[in-house]
């Protein structure tokens, strides 16, 4: 190891690393404790490859799927004879100083999660280019630098779009693609609200705008829909403006109004109390017609929250772009992180890996036991997930945009914008005030 890279390593560890966006993904969804570095799962049945006597060590951030990934190893290893070894991090971890303290150790895995451009920043010089792998051609999905080396592996896609319950839209007489823009929004969200007893809803729609454990929804998800919602996948423009401290005031005042819309007609008792438990426990139960969360719920409702959702009926489940502005036709997709390898001497094997989780029997086992959104436009499978088809469909209609977020000043969400989303929805600010603040905020944030 150079003296240099340990030098800057050691640096880096000692600063506080914020936990948001996709290295601590997990904490989004849910997701809770830490497993480290267990064997892969019993071997799949049939014939089984001779071992190489090559492993290969993965560090997961999605400990949810922690079975399902160790028996994607079972299998790799049943075809190959090598052995992967999957260790699976979550809830409160903090994956990234994890990382680092196996870098200091001369521990380093060989394959392992990245959740943005902050993430990468700390590999610069150890991460393999994977920009001639064959996978990359099937994808839009795959992590670039600023250079557009490519860096990250996708394993699955997430999207944010504004969520809602199907079954009583349609009570309602309420076509979800009629909501095109502010205007139609609004007389939907009208239409809901004066429904609200034969439809059996406690609010038109569940968001919670509680600054201490959900400044991630609306600091990074939600501020993420003014920075690239209706924009093409590599449109730039809003993120880049940001890191000059500024904010697009036209833009920003039309979602603003959006926000407002969502705390006149949110779950009062929840609004600023409220949890990401119970918010999404009442969307399941019914209670709510529209749910201000990603893709991710999907899998909470049917499992967590089943019993609720199983009493409600079971209700399709759609998602509308966040239509702040007319036209706005497109949901935002992503990785929610990446796999990197480590430049190291398995790093041919952790790339031969990486292409076969690419391909049709792996993916198979990811999407229909994981229940993952493949990114690769050649796989057809569809997970078995309230949302999965919505997300294949936009995809495929090319309605799509990216989420820049997970490139926003660390610390940005919790530090600054959370705080902003709840005295907006306490009644501290109106409407102008927001934008003023946040304007304000931003500047003194990316100042400092």
């Amino acid at each position: 190891m150079k003296k240099r890279n340990l030098a800057l390593m050691t640096a880096i560890l000692a600063a506080a690393l914020t936990a948001c966006g996709g290295s601590n993904a997990s904490n989004e969804t849910k997701a809770a404790g830490s497993d480290a570095a267990k064997e892969a799962g019993s071997e799949a049945g049939g014939e089984k490859a001779a071992s190489t006597g090559k492993e290969l060590r993965l560090v997961n951030g999605k400990i949810e799927v922690d079975a399902q990934m160790k028996e994607l190893a079972a299998e790799y290893e049943k075809e190959t004879g090598v052995k992967v070894n999957i260790e699976s991090m979550g809830g409160g971890i903090d994956i990234q100083g994890t990382l680092k303290g196996y870098f200091q150790a001369d521990n380093m895995p060989d394959i392992f999660v990245n959740g943005g451009a902050n993430d990468f920043k700390n590999w610069e010089d150890h991460l393999v280019d994977l920009s001639n792998e064959k996978w990359v051609s099937d994808t839009e999905s795959a992590y670039k630098d600023d250079n557009g080396k490519v860096l990250g592996f996708p394993y699955t896609t997430e999207a944010i779009g504004l969520a809602y319950n199907a079954d009583i839209l349609e009570k309602a007489g309420i076509d979800p693609k009629s909501i095109t823009g502010p205007e139609s929004m609004k007389k939907a969200f009208e239409t809901l609200d004066s429904k609200k007893d034969e439809l059996g809803l406690t609010a038109v729609i569940g968001y919670v705008a509680e600054a201490t454990n959900l400044y991630w929804s609306t600091g990074n998800h939600l501020f993420g829909v003014y920075e690239d919602a209706g924009l093409k996948r590599d449109d730039t423009k809003y993120i880049d403006l940001l890191s000059e401290g500024k904010l697009d005031k036209e833009r920003f005042s039309k979602y603003a109004d959006m926000i407002a819309l969502f705390n006149k007609y949110a779950d009062p008792a929840l609004l600023v109390s409220g949890t990401y438990d119970q918010q999404i426990q009442n969307f399941s139960a019914g209670k709510y017609a529209f749910v201000t969360q990603g893709s991710w719920i999907g899998a909470t409702m049917v499992n967590d929250d089943k019993e609720q959702y199983d009493a409600a009926g079971n209700f399709k489940v759609g998602m509308i772009p966040y239509a702040f502005e007319e036209g706005i036709d497109t949901i935002q997709t992503n990785s929610p992180s990446w796999w990197s390898v480590f430049d190291n001497d398995n790093k041919e094997e952790s790339m031969k890996f990486l292409q076969w989780i690419s391909e049709d029997k792996a993916q198979k086992i990811l999407v229909e036991k994981a229940g993952f959104v493949s990114p690769f436009k050649s796989i057809s499978y569809v997970a078995n997930d309230p949302f999965a088809q919505t997300i294949t469909d936009y995809t495929k209609a090319g309605k799509t945009s990216a989420w820049h977020w997970l490139n926003n000043k660390d610390g940005l969400a919790q530090n600054a914008l959370g705080v902003v989303y709840q005295d907006f929805a306490s009644g501290n600010l109106d409407t102008a005030k927001f934008v003023d603040t946040m304007e304000k905020v931003i500047a003194q944030y990316y100042a400092g």
